[in-house]
C-alpha cells in the first residue's frame, strides 16, 4: 500500500484545525505543507507562524515543501516550526550538497524538488544524499492543475536510479494527483503521493485517502 500526503494547501484555511483534525483521524500518513514566496513560484501561501499553528493539531509528520528563494535561510526556522521532512528545490539551491547536508544535521529529513522541465538525471551525484525526491507533476504555485503525463517516465527513470545504487530514498509525487491515476503512479515506482484538491474537494475526504493509498 502506497503513502499519503494530504496538501494543506487545497483545505478549508476558515477551518484548519477541523480539517486537520479529520487528517488524523484518516489513513494519511504526511501533512504536506507548501510554502511559496512569491518569488521562486507565482503565488504567496504561508510561513512559519500557520506551521507552527498546524504542528499543535497536526498526528502525523509535517511534509514542508519550499518553492521559496534562497531557502538556506530559513531551515533552522522551519526545524523550530515542526517541520519533519523538508524539501528544498534543485532549481533553488546553487549548493545543494550544503543545503541537504544542513537539514539533515538540524535533524530533518533532507529531500530535493524538481520542477517539471528538469532531468532526474541531474539527481546523480546528489542522490545518496536525499531521503526523499518530490517530482513535481504540474508546474509549482497553485493546486488543481492537470497532471503533466511525461512524470511517469521520470518516475521510472529515478527509481532505476535508485535501484541500481541500492539506495532506500522515496519517491514523491506532486501535482494532479487523483483516484484515477494513482495506481499508475505506484506502479511507475512513486511511494508518496501528495493530494490536495482530490482529498479536500471530496464529499468524503477519508474514503478518497483511502481509494488512493489502495
Amino acid at each position: 500500500m502506497g503513502m499519503v500526503a494530504a496538501s494543506l494547501l487545497s483545505a478549508d484555511f476558515g477551518k484548519l484545525q477541523q480539517e486537520i483534525e479529520m487528517l488524523n483521524q484518516s489513513e494519511n500518513d504526511w501533512v504536506h505543507v507548501d510554502v511559496m514566496d512569491g518569488k521562486f513560484v507565482p503565488n504567496i501561501s504561508f510561513g512559519q507562524p500557520v506551521i507552527k499553528h498546524i504542528k499543535k493539531h497536526a498526528l502525523q509528520p509535517l511534509d514542508v515543501h519550499l518553492m521559496i528563494e534562497d531557502p538556506d535561510r530559513y531551515f533552522e526556522d522551519f526545524k523550530k516550526c515542526g517541520a519533519d521532512i523538508l524539501s528544498v528545490h534543485y532549481e533553488a539551491c546553487r549548493h545543494l550538497h550544503r543545503s541537504l547536508s544542513a537539514i539533515k544535521d538540524l535533524g530533518m529529513r533532507p529531500a530535493v524538488a524538481l520542477n517539471p522541465h528538469t532531468p532526474v538525471i541531474l539527481l546523480q551525484d546528489i542522490l545518496p544524499l536525499c531521503d526523499m525526491v518530490l517530482l513535481m507533476s504540474v508546474n509549482p504555485g497553485f493546486g488543481g492543475q492537470k497532471f503533466i503525463e511525461n512524470t511517469y517516465g521520470k518516475i521510472r527513470l529515478l527509481k532505476q536510479m535508485i535501484d541500481e545504487r541500492g539506495l532506500q530514498t522515496l519517491i514523491e509525487i506532486d501535482g494532479g494527483v487523483n483516484t484515477e491515476n494513482s495506481h499508475l503512479l505506484y506502479q511507475a515506482g512513486a511511494d508518496v503521493l501528495v493530494a490536495g484538491s482530490a482529498v479536500f474537494s471530496s464529499p468524503n475526504p477519508k474514503e478518497t485517502i483511502h481509494e488512493l493509498k489502495k
